[in-house]
């Protein structure tokens, strides 16, 4: 059962640490001549981490083979590392017959730990199964290897006394004498089959990582770098024994790693690991190699002056320092990505392509340096309108699939569209290098997009603009024609009939004139309409600062206490300018006392040199999580692009909601005709 596994799981990583403590207490108080050279071994660390992290494992995934082995594995380097020194210790006390049975305890558990964890565990690696049934005849191979090793041990008879290391033989009480001639051979044939498992342990992860997809790749890298380390340092330590330690301490990292490939591979970068390490490598050997040759060189050359040969080295290894390390990591992401690996470069392409381009074809570039950089099968953009369900443009560059991930377009808050990565294409190590070409290169995007819609609001506002003035012409025909000029003319048939009831019929007469003064009341009121369809005459009645101050209106019991404000000379505003922020005002205020449930609402107009800020801050429920555009809003968005200024609505649930419009203005006293330039969006008020 699932709770019994678990519990057994539990003892092991108890007990495997605890056997390690016990044996570097024994170990000790072992005396010099019994001792070996080096009483801690990678054995030890696994005794130590391996249990831990198998138990960690079983407890998510009881029936997963590479945790049990893990458990075991440990289990087995921790009895070989307490029965070893408990074999030194009883030696040392003369109780050499016990240490003979501690000695084959010791071997049994070195057979336990080196089956486990240095064969079975990368050719399990990192699923769980075998990477073809053929490689069960690897198993056989390293089983019969460390099998036939350990019988060699248990059997092997008492080896002479003349150039044993310690002061007395340790006697094997199983031991066959007969098989003295035959040690040796069996001991070669053992170990032959060890040092050919091993290799072939770790080129199952070789092939497993070239036949993997991506995500496989990523996955099968940490098995891999953790036992490639491995073998590195273990060679390290044979060629230097001081080194020992290295391989010691990278032993016990190797299950950590094992957890990211098996739990949770997705979510760390392998690769980052993988190339910093290179970086870091390269960078010691080559500035160590540049430090001791100049120190060298300067040391000869100036005789007798070691501070200035130790500062000219010094400044040699740090001039070399940062080109190095460029040059080390652009080679190492050539090496796992391709010619594409650095993201800064593919953003400074991505500059320059849509610097190229036309602002409203832009995307083309965008996504074709996405898809390259991020070597997948196909990128889309999608850019929406501001109004509900309006889609601006589809950008599709080979095939997203029917799942593709998306990824949300941000300019300054604002959604403005969202891009869809599509499966990876064949490539080593793909999702971190992705994170960091998406966190790079996805800012640039939103601003291509941004500014695709900015082009597409503005098509779209010149052509409603020319319907609506010829709708509005018609309108205006229509009205002068069918309603002022038949009043017109119903008005002079009045004063014509006016003029023939005088003499006759006087009080006839003064009725007619009262009909026609109702009659011109009705056409004064028709004309207003007229002109004030045509500008708002508050704004040339009182300005448009007062304007503004007239749509907040006296503070409404009921309603948001509205506060103006205006900074600069606004008097020279050109008249569109006037028009357009009277109606966004109108507009926004409007949605305040509908929608926003607001206490306090704030309308700031600022004048500067070349540019009119706007801003409409309520203190209301803010803008929900999936808002879309109403006619209000999309209104605002179009007259600000009319003039080729910008419209920031922001907001989050429950914090109220800001309306942000800069709009582009002749600088004060400037000539007509001055045409200023359009702001930068990164230039907005707030």
């Amino acid at each position: 059962m699932a709770w019994a596994a678990r519990a057994a799981a539990v003892v092991m990583a108890v007990v495997s640490p605890v056997l390690v403590a016990a044996a570097m207490l024994i170990s000790a108080g072992i005396p010099a001549e019994w001792r070996l050279p080096v009483m801690n071994t990678p054995l030890s660390a696994a005794g130590v981490t391996f249990p831990a992290v198998g138990a960690f494992l079983v407890a998510h995934r009881p029936r997963f083979k590479l945790a049990w082995l893990m458990c075991a594995g440990g289990l087995g380097g921790a009895v070989y590392d307490f029965c070893q020194a408990t074999m030194l210790a009883s030696a040392a006390r003369g109780d050499l017959t016990s240490a003979g049975f501690l000695r084959l305890a010791a071997y049994a558990g070195w057979a336990v730990s080196g089956l486990l964890l240095e064969m079975l565990l990368p050719l399990y690696s990192p699923d769980g199964r075998l990477p073809s049934p053929r490689w069960r005849a690897v198993v056989l191979l390293g089983a019969a290897s460390i099998a036939t090793e350990t019988a060699r041990q248990f059997m092997r008879p008492d080896p002479p006394a003349e150039g044993y290391p310690f002061p007395a033989v340790i006697p094997n009480p199983l031991q066959i004498p007969a098989l003295t001639p035959y040690v040796p051979a069996a001991g070669a044939l053992a170990w032959t089959g060890i040092l050919v498992t091993l290799p072939l342990a770790a080129l199952s992860l070789l092939l497993r990582l070239r036949r993997a997809d991506p995500v496989g790749r990523r996955q099968i890298g940490w098995p891999l770098f953790a036992f490639a380390g491995y073998i590195v340092f273990m060679l390290v330590g044979i060629a230097a024994p001081e080194l020992t330690w290295l391989s010691i301490v990278w032993a016990a990292l190797i299950p950590v790693l094992m957890v990211f490939s098996v739990m949770r591979y997705r979510l760390y970068g392998i690769d980052t690991v993988i190339s910093r390490t290179f970086v870091a490598a390269g960078l010691l050997a080559v500035v160590g190699g540049v430090y001791f040759g100049a120190a060298a060189l300067s040391s000869l050359m100036v005789s007798g002056y070691d501070q200035v040969a130790g500062l000219a080295s010094a400044l040699l290894t740090g001039a070399f320092f940062q080109p190095l390390r460029r040059v080390l990591q652009r080679a190492v992401d050539r090496l796992l990505y391709g010619p594409v690996g650095d993201p800064r470069v593919l953003a400074e392409r991505l500059v320059r392509e849509v610097r190229r381009g036309d602002p409203a074809q832009a995307l083309a570039p965008v996504i074709g340096v996405l898809r390259e950089g991020l070597a997948v099968q196909g990128i889309a953009v999608e850019v929406t309108g501001g109004e509900p369900g309006h889609q601006v443009v589809s950008t599709v560059s080979g095939q997203v699939g029917d799942s593709p991930r998306e990824v949300p377009l941000i300019w300054h808050g604002e959604r403005v569209g969202r891009l869809l990565v599509g499966p990876p294409a064949p490539r080593r190590f793909p999702a971190a290098h992705d994170e960091r070409v998406l966190d790079t290169l996805v800012p640039y995007a939103a601003d291509v997009a941004h500014a695709v819609r900015m082009a597409a609001d503005l098509q779209r506002s010149r052509e409603r603009i020319l319907a609506a003035r010829e709708e509005e012409r018609r309108r205006l025909r229509r009205d002068l024609h069918d309603g002022l000029g038949q009043t017109l003319g119903e008005l002079a048939m009045t004063v014509t009939m006016a003029r023939l009831s005088l003499k006759t019929s006087p009080k006839a007469a003064d009725g007619l004139l009262r009909d026609l003064r109702s009659g011109m009341d009705a056409v004064t009121g028709d004309l207003r309409q007229l002109v004030y369809g045509l500008r708002p005459p508050v704004l040339d009645d009182l300005g448009l600062a007062a304007a503004v101050q007239a749509l907040a209106g006296p503070d409404d019991p009921e309603g948001p206490a509205t506060a103006v404000s205006a900074e600069g000379d606004l008097a020279d505003l050109p008249a569109a300018v006037e028009v357009a922020v009277y109606r966004i005002v109108q507009e926004a205020l409007t949605n305040v006392r509908r929608h926003a449930r607001a206490t306090r609402v704030r309308v700031e107009l600022r004048r500067e040199p070349e540019a009119l800020r706007l801003l409409i801050a309520d203190d209301g429920v803010g803008l929900p999580p999936e808002r879309r555009s109403g006619v209000g809003l999309t209104s605002m968005r179009e007259r600000t692009a009319e003039l080729g200024g910008t419209c920031l609505v922001t907001g989050e649930p429950g914090a109220g909601t800001t309306v942000e419009v800069t709009l582009p203005v002749p600088a004060a006293g400037a000539a007509p005709g001055h045409e200023p330039a359009a702001l930068s969006p990164t230039h907005q008020a707030g």
